[in-house]
């Protein structure tokens, strides 16, 4: 479990108490002088007095600001320390749990609970939290003028914590709800406008529209109930901590006229009075933001436990280009049916193994599982050697060059995007991918070539374009594996050929080659076939052994292969 960063900052928050000893202290700073004003200064007429206290208040006014003030800048930087501890911790655990199936159906959270409970720390409830155990302080100080007012103050007290129970009981799943609904309303006008092209084009923005003001509605209603909800126990507070300062100003006004208490007691008493509850009600009117801190918190948590670390193995040396498959089975979590089951295959340096079968079949759960994103149910995935389960997957991405059906770039320059994101690309092996995949043209056309910042959406980059960057991105460093998931999707006849070409080098170099198609262009390079159906290996060995197995017209088939037609 990841160390709590609040006992990172102890040393802060000792500062912070101390400096809230002193501010509470200090806070009765106005009550004693309430009370020398109305039993010393008004009996005596000494304007030198007056002018002595009034001098002092102000210093001891001015003392209690600055160390409020302190006290303050040091919370705020322990909200930045929790949010600095969890930031990557949180988003490396985001990325992981985004390639597992049961976690992408959820709405998007992890940073957002960092910033609430930062938001949290660094808000007049964490003060209230310092200043709530001098509260017992001040009701002795009013039980010192009178048992009575003591009493009084007591009875304010715990009735407003039974407000705040019952606030925290009452409001918790109403928070919750407001919530969820929030999220699910951020996730769809995200996702919609990441499909932006679809919806315009297909005439689906009035339905999304519809949708996503549907879920809005949701949100708002839920948010307007717990709004309602809260400021019934708000103003309730408020309006009970008022009339009990009244109700101690009555009192002491009873007592005063019994001559058994002075006026400045009586003022005094009604200030600390205001004092004393001032941090209760300051919880109860910000506990929608407690509820939602907390959720936080407990959100972080879940994330950053929710997928155990692997045992990894210390991999000096770059692996030999040598993929083993036996008898893989796949399962998604969840479910009980597998979607890949008895898969055996080998690819050694120097060789290209294309894999086919329909749509639904399972050749990207294989691509998945090759890459190590998708752990096998059982059986083995070994790469030179060793289990892909004990690479470090950081380290092994390193080793592994992956191209998905759908490409993304990200808003950076066309270097960085080919480097998987490094801040210093090489430049060297940025251009050897570049060129690899004949994309060099494409690069020098654009404005500042490799140094062009891409905005993804953009539309600057066409489909096959993008393909061709994301297959130098995975070119780039020269990994031992590649895979490829449907790579001449979105690529015109020079693109497969450039593809093809980039394959047979690939082959050249010792490199291992996977790809997943159903084109006949894209196999042209392929010394072996792995034919699927369902999940299941239906055939697999040299190209045009498969294909006489698969097909009836495998030598129309394989003059297509020779000629690039995929017709």
């Amino acid at each position: 479990m990841h160390e709590n960063p609040l006992m990172k900052s102890k040393n802060l928050i000792i500062a912070v108490a101390v400096f809230s000893a002193f501010v509470n202290l200090l806070m009765l700073t106005g009550p004693l002088f309430m009370l020398q004003v109305y039993d010393r200064v008004l009996g005596s007429r000494s304007v030198e007095t007056l002018t002595g206290l009034f001098i002092l208040v102000v210093l001891l006014y001015s003392l209690m600001g600055v160390l409020d003030y302190a006290r303050g800048r040091v919370m705020a930087r322990v909200g930045a320390k929790v949010q600095s501890a969890f930031d990557a911790p949180v988003f490396n655990a985001v990325l992981k749990q985004s390639v597992h199936e049961e976690f992408r159906a959820q709405p998007a959270r992890g940073l957002r609970d960092i910033e609430a409970v930062q938001a949290l720390l660094t808000s007049p409830v964490a003060m209230a939290v310092f200043d709530i155990p001098w509260t017992p302080l001040f009701i002795a100080a009013i039980f010192i003028f009178h048992p009575s007012l003591g009493w009084l103050a007591v009875f304010g007290g715990l009735a407003l914590l039974a407000t705040a129970v019952l606030n925290q009981f009452l409001t918790r799943k109403r928070v919750e709800q407001s919530q969820i609904t929030s999220a699910k309303s951020h996730r769809l006008a995200e996702d919609a406008r990441q499909a932006a092209e679809i919806i315009n084009s297909q005439g689906m923005r009035k339905a999304i529209t519809q949708r996503w003001k549907t879920i809005r509605n949701e949100s708002l209603q839920a948010a307007i109930h717990t709004s309602d909800f809260v400021g019934i126990f708000t103003s309730f507070t408020k309006s009970f901590r008022l009339l009990l300062q009244s109700a101690m100003l009555a009192v002491g006004a009873y007592y005063v006229l019994q001559n058994e208490l002075s006026a400045g007691a009586m003022i005094a008493g009604s200030i600390l009075m205001g004092r004393a509850l001032a941090p209760i009600e300051i919880a109860i009117g910000q506990w929608p933001n407690v509820l939602r801190a907390r959720s936080g918190w407990q959100q972080i948590q879940k994330i950053i436990g929710a997928i155990p670390e692997t045992p990894t193995v210390m991999h000096r040396s770059k692996p030999k280009a040598h993929l083993v498959v036996k008898n893989l089975v796949i399962v998604p979590a969840g479910q009980r049916k597998p979607t890949l089951a008895g898969l055996s295959f080998e690819v050694k340096p120097g060789e290209a193994l294309g894999v086919l079968g329909k749509s639904g079949s399972g050749k990207s759960t294989l691509a998945r599982a090759l890459i190590g994103l998708t752990p096998p149910a059982s059986g083995e995935i070994r790469l030179d050697g060793e289990a892909l389960a004990n690479y470090d997957p950081d380290i092994l991405g390193t080793y592994i060059g992956y191209l998905p059906q759908s490409v993304t770039l990200f808003d950076a320059t066309i270097a960085q995007n080919i480097a998987r994101m490094a801040e210093q690309p090489d430049a060297e092996q940025v251009k050897k991918a570049v060129i690899m995949v004949q994309a060099d043209r494409l690069v020098k056309s654009l404005p500042d070539s490799f140094d062009t910042v891409i905005h993804n959406g953009t539309g600057r980059l066409s489909g096959g374009e993008k393909q061709r960057i994301g297959l130098a991105r995975a070119l780039y460093g020269e990994p031992a594996l590649l895979v490829l998931d449907e790579p001449n999707a979105a690529l015109d006849s020079e693109g497969s050929i450039a593809l093809n070409l980039a394959i047979k080098k690939l082959k050249a170099q010792g490199h291992a080659v996977v790809l997943m198609t159903h084109r006949p262009t894209a196999i042209q390079e392929c010394d072996k076939l792995l034919y699927i159906d369902a999940g299941r290996q239906q055939a697999y060995g040299p190209r045009d052994d498969v294909l006489k197995s698969i097909v009836k017209n495998a030598k129309d088939v394989n003059t297509a292969i020779k000629q690039g037609s995929d017709t």
